[in-house]
């Protein structure tokens, strides 16, 4: 990764920027439990004389920075909780708490709003506000929705607000970004089926409903392939089935847990209905009776088309427009997506480096021939740096960059 556009007064803080993210990454919170991270975000705010507002979403908090006198404004938001996984890195700054890991760069996220805060505070070169959203329990719990009911928006009255998230896969440094959606909404569900138990040798006693289960997760997929338009995305995966305490008894009960992703409402509605009615019907035709829960958790990720758009032209000037590229969209989910509700904005992604399993021969090559995760130093685990992976690591040579990143598109905005 090269790149001559990253501001000099940021690189040379590089060396006690990696410090930071080795640090949270070394002692990772989950979500809401995150005091220590808040607390040393908090400090290092404090220290560059930024205005902190703490408490929100009770672990989040939020710096301002005044520039010249203006009206406009800018939200940058970062997330900073971790993933219950437990860390197969050995290297040094490796969890200190097992079954606790920074496996998704929450740790990066972090530091490159940390680096654009300090100098965004000495310089001041701008028109306007920034708020700097430094946000817990992005992991499965809202902690977007959390910071918006305790007030976020009403307190900070920001014109528009942008997210960033590094990449795997992605070229070191390169960036990318599209309008429209871009991540899927996250849904659960949970399915008890109720039949009757008997002896494993005598099943013609009972009404097995492990049999039932099994319809209904073969029955799900046709949703996908016969109820949706074939323009139409969606995920039905069943990641849990609970039954059964002996090899010799038919049970009584059979649970099925799973996600659902999408991008559009009509599609959920159809995915979820068509679950609904297949539960029960399905489990009827057996002599069974079943209980459907749905829950819709995170909304999908929509980009409005105009900050998209500035992210893209804005990057291109400071990058090269042979940088940036059209984010492909994922089934992944962000609780981002409960701040476009609400607020113009745009999510992006920056590329962590190429992905790279070690733990395969003949899997380490590049240009330079020489592995394109190299980022990760002695001590890491096998496998590839993958998001949600126990061997990822975020890759410290992007926190200058996302720094720089970062206050150029505010220096664009704000100028605007």
């Amino acid at each position: 990764m090269k790149h001559t556009c990253i501001l000099p007064e940021i690189l040379a803080h590089a060396p006690a920027l990696q410090a930071i993210r080795r640090d949270i990454h070394a002692h990772p919170e989950l979500a809401y439990e995150e005091v220590r991270t808040s607390d040393l975000i908090a400090q290092k705010l404090a220290e560059w004389d930024i205005e902190v507002h703490r408490g929100l979403g009770i672990t989040g908090l939020v710096g301002v920075i005044h520039g010249r006198t203006g009206t406009r404004s800018i939200g940058l938001r970062a997330d900073f909780d971790a993933l219950p996984i437990h860390e197969h890195n050995q290297f040094p700054h490796a969890s200190q708490h097992p079954g606790k890991m920074h496996a998704c760069g929450h740790d990066g996220h972090t530091t490159m709003l940390l680096a654009a805060a300090q100098y965004l505070a000495a310089h001041r070169n701008f028109a306007g506000t920034v708020y700097l959203v430094f946000q817990p329990a992005e992991e499965s719990h809202g902690g977007a929705k959390a910071m918006m009911e305790d007030g976020l928006f009403e307190r900070f009255p920001m014109d528009a607000i942008f997210g960033i998230h590094n990449w795997p896969g992605l070229a070191a440094g390169d960036v990318a970004v599209r309008s429209g959606p871009c991540f899927a909404s996250s849904n659960e569900f949970r399915i008890t089926l109720r039949g009757e138990g008997c002896h494993g040798a005598m099943p013609h006693l009972g009404v097995d409903p492990i049999i039932i289960a099994s319809q209904l997760v073969q029955a799900f997929q046709t949703i996908i392939s016969r109820n949706l338009h074939p323009a139409d995305a969606g995920v039905i995966s069943v990641t849990i089935i609970e039954a059964g305490d002996a090899t010799n008894v038919i049970p009584e009960t059979a649970t099925l847990r799973g996600t659902v992703r999408a991008f559009t409402t009509a599609v959920l509605d159809t995915i979820e209905n068509r679950m609904r009615e297949l539960t029960h019907q399905i489990s009827a035709a057996f002599g069974a009776c079943a209980k459907f829960e749905f829950e819709r958790r995170y909304p999908p990720t929509i980009n409005h088309a105009k900050e998209a758009e500035f992210v893209r032209h804005t990057l291109s000037e400071v990058l090269g427009s042979e940088h940036v590229h059209v984010f492909e969209p994922t089934m992944g989910a962000e609780d981002f997506s409960f701040y476009l509700q609400e607020k113009p904005g745009a999510y992006f992604v920056v590329g962590n480096g190429e992905l790279v399993d070690h733990a395969k021969p003949n899997s380490t090559s590049n240009d330079t021939g020489k592995s394109s995760t190299d980022h990760r130093p002695a001590g890491h685990g096998l496998g590839p740096c993958a998001l949600h992976n126990p061997s990822y690591d975020f890759n410290d040579a992007l926190l200058p960059l996302g720094g720089t990143l970062w206050v150029r598109l505010v220096e664009a905005w704000l100028e605007n």
